[in-house]
């Protein structure tokens, strides 16, 4: 198995190729930053559940179980996309925090003051590099 050059990316892959196969559970190689990731989903309602599980090796896994509309199907995420990226890193000041569908999605961003949402960024006034959007 080759190492993985970009976690965060792996994370969203994961997440997304999951809700492409319509499972309801995906699991995760765990990493503090990872579960923070996690739980801000939680929060803001685009995932069911998750649980943090120690493995054998120390990494621990991150099992999220995804949300779907119980009529239509369809999941709570329409949309999970990196914006920095190792090759290019994306850094924001907190008055220019992108607003990701007119304020309908949420952009992640990890600052000075741990990993946030771009709104309580903006509220805090601190700025950083801006990990994922979703919607």
């Amino acid at each position: 198995m080759s190492a993985v050059t970009d976690p965060i990316a792996d994370y969203l892959t994961r997440i997304r190729n999951a809700i492409l196969a319509n499972h309801r559970i995906v699991e995760i190689p765990a990493s503090n930053l990872k579960k923070r990731m996690t739980e801000i989903l939680y929060e803001q309602g685009y995932i069911f559940r998750y649980k943090f599980e120690d493995t054998p090796n120390n990494q621990g896994v991150i099992k999220i179980a995804l949300k779907y509309d119980p009529f239509t199907k369809k999941s709570a995420i329409t949309k999970i996309e990196r914006v920095s990226r190792p090759g290019l890193r994306q850094f924001t000041k907190s008055d220019k925090i992108p607003r990701v569908i007119n304020g309908l999605g949420i952009a992640i961003i990890s600052t000075s003051s741990g990993v946030m949402t771009g709104k309580e960024a903006r509220s805090l006034k601190v700025g950083g590099e801006v990990l994922c959007t979703i919607y």
